[in-house]
């Protein structure tokens, strides 16, 4: 059965986007994996289709209701549905690669995109929401980072990467960031591609390319080294 992503967006119109494209986009067409964009406001209140009300308790903004995105998440995901329950959400645990490397090996996953000050405590708890993080900033709401969560995650399913040995050696795969790359030609502007990586000694180039992935991770995610 192909991994499967539904999500559920004020905005569908803003998928598949860059997922229509390359790689993932290619997989699609294939059917390799599969993609649903699902409108919460199908299940909003009223003659205007509501989806939100004022915070409880007062304050700036809106909140998303317990009630309305229930039923949205209730219709694209029965309780027999085994895909974890994913909500896009700055206050969510980091999006990190061994938690991609999670999701791809399931059936998929149903994402949430929230909007205005966020959702409902109660629906988070009640339908079991996983809140997810790409990031300590914030976006206008959780389509950008479903579509990272997506990207991330189809990139790894098997046959979408031509070779399954590229990601191998990627940042975070070995807790490193990645080592640098050279191509053609030999010397631009003065730069030349280090000997070692010309020499055709396996060993010395592997030694070479894990003592700069550490030098990189030691300058710029000391975290990742703790």
């Amino acid at each position: 059965m192909a991994w499967s992503a539904t999500v559920l967006t004020l905005f569908p119109e803003m998928f598949p986007g860059p997922l229509g494209l390359s790689l993932a986009g290619d997989a699609l067409k294939r059917g390799a994996w599969s993609l649903d964009a699902y409108d919460i406001r199908n299940h909003g209140l009223g003659r205007h289709r509501a989806v939100d009300d004022t915070p409880a308790g007062g304050g700036a903004g809106m909140v998303i209701r317990a009630d309305v995105l229930a039923a949205a998440t209730d219709a694209v995901s029965p309780a027999d549905d085994a895909r974890p329950r994913l909500l896009m959400s700055p206050r969510g645990r980091p999006l990190t690669q061994a938690r991609v490397r999670e999701l791809a090996a399931g059936p998929g996953a149903v994402i949430v995109c929230g909007r205005f000050e966020g959702v409902d405590e109660r629906v988070i708890e009640g339908r079991r929401l996983e809140e997810v993080s790409i990031g300590d900033y914030i976006l206008s709401g959780g389509e950008l980072a479903a579509l990272v969560t997506i990207d991330a995650c189809v990139r790894l399913l098997p046959g979408v990467m031509g070779k399954e040995v590229s990601g191998e050696d990627e940042s975070f795969e070995g807790g490193l960031l990645e080592y640098p790359h050279y191509t053609r030609p030999r010397d631009w502007e003065g730069r030349a591609i280090p000997d070692v990586l010309l020499s055709g000694d396996h060993g010395r180039i592997a030694r070479w390319r894990r003592e700069q992935a550490e030098a990189l991770t030691r300058a710029r995610r000391p975290d990742l080294l703790k």
